[in-house]
């Protein structure tokens, strides 16, 4: 039986992943070590999901490993080798802000864990499919040069430019503001395709736009719709950054995603790069968002307006997965933007409205 092996496995992506390899009958070996709570405090921490999948499914294997610790890493894929057919690297540091505050550590994560786990499968298990979770922070902030439009509720490409169905990848990475963030995941994501290229590993670099899904754990400094939809059930403040809040935003839910995962390891590919989201269909700037969460939670949320944006943040992101869907056919999104925070709500919100000492919040009002 083959193995995959799943690093952040008890995050939103890696938990979708191990469920879906292991429903299919996959052997599936997962790392995680919670760094999402050292990172973002204990309301973003996953070991709860581990401990679920742990007691949930079936002979699946939990590894609380480091991904920095390049001995155990190394062993791990050893030791797994004859079986590993499938590599799912989804561990990373995933926020702009917390990247700025300990770049050391961002790039350690981000960019140095990634090699290290990619010359593991070199040395080890050359045959297994390679797939990484990039982001499109590796472009910059070079989006916001097209000529973008101002709406009511968003900013918006005319319908007439070739990039209206999104952004391809031939958009360069080079000459634009990417973060520190954005940096090590280039760096990842160069590495990956380099690998591909020189060594012949069989790699797919998936560049993502917003993932989303009701395993998120939402905290300010990450999970966009989550931790709206949170905001709006809990009571919590939430802050619009920059932009007037007309920003757009890709969505894709995990489930999506890991779908496209699937199609990838049926049909691998060597060196391949694709932009990965929602598209055209599943997109929204941050005020249309707020809307359809106070929609569907009945509740206002409680926001404020800072007049300061990310740096790199993007203006406008729509990815163009044309790509994608005409390496794989058979894949396509199935989630729409309203699906997706029905979904949100309904999972989480009750768990949400219990606060840390047990106290129940006020219940939204009625419809």
């Amino acid at each position: 039986m083959s193995t995959v092996l799943v690093t952040g496995a008890a995050g939103l992506v890696g938990s979708e992943a191990v469920r879906r390899f292991h429903s299919l009958g996959w052997n599936v070996v997962g790392v995680d070590n919670d760094m999402r709570g050292r990172l973002f405090g204990s309301q973003a921490s996953t070991a709860w999901m581990a401990e679920r999948l742990q007691q949930t499914l079936e002979d699946y294997r939990h590894e609380s490993i480091d991904i920095r610790d390049g001995e155990r890493m190394f062993a791990l894929v050893r030791s797994i080798s004859p079986d590993l057919a499938l590599v799912i690297h989804a561990a990373a540091q995933p926020s702009h802000d917390w990247a700025a505050r300990d770049p050391l550590a961002d790039f350690a994560v981000n960019a140095q864990a990634t090699l290290m786990l990619l010359e593991a499968v070199r040395r080890h298990a050359p045959e297994a499919v390679f797939i990484f979770t990039s982001t499109n922070k590796v472009y910059g902030d070079a989006p916001n040069r097209l000529p973008l439009v101002e709406l009511e509720t968003r900013y918006e490409l005319p319908e007439e430019h070739d990039w209206w169905q999104g952004i391809p990848e031939s958009l360069s990475i080079d000459q634009s503001l990417h973060s520190l963030f954005g940096v090590s995941k280039a760096s990842a994501d160069l590495l990956v395709q380099e690998y591909g290229r020189y060594f012949g590993l069989r790699t797919i670099t998936l560049r993502g736009g917003c993932l989303t899904g009701p395993g998120h754990a939402g905290t300010e400094l990450h999970g966009f719709l989550a931790y709206l939809m949170k905001c709006t059930v809990t009571g919590n403040p939430y802050r619009v950054l920059g932009y007037k809040g007309k920003q757009v935003r890709d969505n894709i839910h995990s489930s999506d995603l890991v779908s496209a995962f699937e199609c990838v390891a049926r049909s691998p590919r060597t060196a391949a790069v694709y932009n990965i989201g929602g598209g055209r269909d599943v997109n929204c700037s941050v005020l249309e968002a707020i809307s359809i969460c106070e929609e569907i939670a009945h509740r206002e949320l409680v926001w404020e307006y800072v007049d300061e944006n990310r740096i790199g943040d993007h203006l406008w992101w729509i990815s163009d997965i044309s790509a994608f869907r005409t390496d794989y056919p058979d894949w396509s999104p199935r989630y729409d933007l309203r699906g997706i925070l029905e979904e949100i709500h309904e999972q989480s919100a009750e768990r949400w409205r219990v606060d840390r000492a047990g106290t129940r919040l006020p219940r939204s009002r009625s419809a």
